[in-house]
């Protein structure tokens, strides 16, 4: 079993629309064998917001509320995949890896921000994800 959790500022935004999509594509690639998760490094409990909730219905995943969870520890057999370099800092050492490894830049945040934004960044990290699950299942080194 591989399991990925995706990181970032507050899990209401990037790290969920990145945990729900990856479960879509896994499912339309019927992947059994990896467990997805999200967390925020400063998550306190808040629910996704609604433009997360409206993209991700728009892409095909669950729009369903979901309280923020913070990120207490770091699990040695889980790959934690961050939105930005400086939250891979943050995390320090572990099987670690940011978007802009995968994609060439960081994903910004989108909080607050309008659905068109939303609509982009989820793009952004769906393109991400694509790349992400190629290497995975390619076998490829990505740490």
């Amino acid at each position: 079993m591989i399991k990925i959790c995706y990181v970032c500022s507050g899990n209401t935004c990037r790290s969920i629309m990145a945990e729900r999509l990856t479960k879509v594509k896994l499912k339309k690639l019927g992947i059994k064998n990896i467990k997805v998760s999200s967390r925020g490094i400063n998550a306190n409990g808040e629910n996704i917001t609604a433009n997360a909730k409206i993209v991700l219905k728009k892409m095909g995943a669950s729009g369903a509320n979901r309280k923020s969870v913070k990120l207490k520890k770091i699990d040695p057999t889980s790959l934690y995949v961050t939105m930005t370099d400086a939250q891979k800092k943050i995390l320090g050492q572990g099987k670690i890896i940011s978007f802009s490894a995968l994609v060439g830049n960081d994903i910004s945040d989108p909080y607050g921000q309008n659905e068109e934004i939303y609509l982009k960044t989820a793009k952004e990290i769906y393109k991400g994800i694509q790349v992400l699950l190629e290497k995975i299942l390619k076998y490829e080194e990505i740490l």
